[in-house]
């Protein structure tokens, strides 16, 4: 398997992981076929979204494949009066990975990361490794040391009230 450089940063950190390989179809990118593939639960595979706040401009946004973005909630926790994520076109310009291949590793910037507070409650999160069809494991606060993540409550599930999500 070849190694990323999401997966080099990891390796000079001395940061533990695994690495998990899938068949991809480029027409279903969804956390939800990912999830199936390496046989996570879909709370535990965690999607990378690319966001602008209105005053201090792009970060990463990472919340649970079950999850939508809450944009109020990433806006309060990045000091920004409003957050949203970019347009698709944006994503591979401004942090040079693809969709279904975003990672905060070894991005193009440094961009600040804002990890949704559920990835704590799990042993092992699964993130994207730079390229579609290989995702790490690695324990969630590995994860936030790495990404140097603020947590906090940025996601919104289903099942809760479709007010602020992406």
């Amino acid at each position: 398997m070849p190694k990323t450089n999401a997966v080099r940063v990891l390796d000079r950190l001395k940061i533990a992981y695994e690495l998990h390989e899938y068949e991809v179809d480029p027409e279903d990118l969804s956390a939800e076929t990912v999830a199936r593939k390496v046989g996570l639960p879909l709370e535990q595979v965690f999607k990378t979204l690319v966001a602008r706040g209105d005053k201090h401009g792009i970060f990463f946004a990472v919340v649970a494949g079950d999850a939508h973005l809450d944009r109020k909630a990433v806006a309060r926790l990045s000091g920004d009066s409003k957050a949203d994520t970019v347009s698709l076109k944006e994503v591979q310009p401004l942090t040079g990975y693809v969709r279904g291949g975003v990672t905060v590793f070894a991005a193009k910037k440094d961009y600040p990361v804002f990890l949704d507070e559920s990835a704590l409650r799990f042993p092992v999160i699964s993130v994207s490794a730079g390229v579609r069809g290989t995702q790490i494991f690695l324990a969630p606060a590995d994860y936030a040391r790495a990404a140097k993540a603020k947590t906090g409550p940025i996601a919104r599930r289903e099942s809760d009230s479709a007010a602020g999500d992406e």
